[in-house]
């Protein structure tokens, strides 16, 4: 049995702090030979729109996996109905599978400001599985 990750799901909705975090789970996932899960959350809007976030952010993704030397025959999607955390919080079951959620502390719907995301911190406190929070570029050192 493994004792470290397999499975990385990276919470990716194109923000800075998610490029962040997906260049960590990039570069770990690399290291560990895991397999990397970019989890979107769709809303209402995405779905009325049918917008599909793999054309809109597979450009950056593929850009991110070419910096990193990552083979991107280990990544794949995965795009949940759903508000993000409750998306995150059931990656650790099927079809996912994930071992290791990787998220950036905030994503494009936080508030300015704030040290920590709405997101990042409820996954922190009700995940099943651990959950690495990428902190963001701009963040100052205390």
């Amino acid at each position: 049995m493994s004792t470290h990750p397999r499975t990385i799901a990276v919470g990716f909705d194109g923000s800075p702090d998610a490029i962040g975090a997906c260049s960590w789970a990039m570069a770990t996932g690399r290291y560990l030979d895991a397999h990397l899960v970019l989890v979107h959350a769709r809303g209402l809007l995405d779905r009325y729109e049918r917008r599909d976030p793999r054309g809109l952010l597979g450009g950056v993704v593929a850009d991110l996996a070419a910096r990193h030397a990552f083979d991107p025959t280990r990544l794949s999607w995965h795009v949940g109905d759903g508000d993000a955390c409750s998306v995150l919080l059931r990656c650790g079951a099927a079809p996912v599978f994930a071992d290791l959620v990787v998220v950036g502390s905030r994503g494009r719907d936080e508030h300015a400001g704030m040290l920590i995301g709405s997101t990042s911190l409820q996954l922190a406190e009700r995940s099943p599985i651990p959950v690495v929070i990428v902190p963001s570029a701009t963040s100052a050192p205390y």
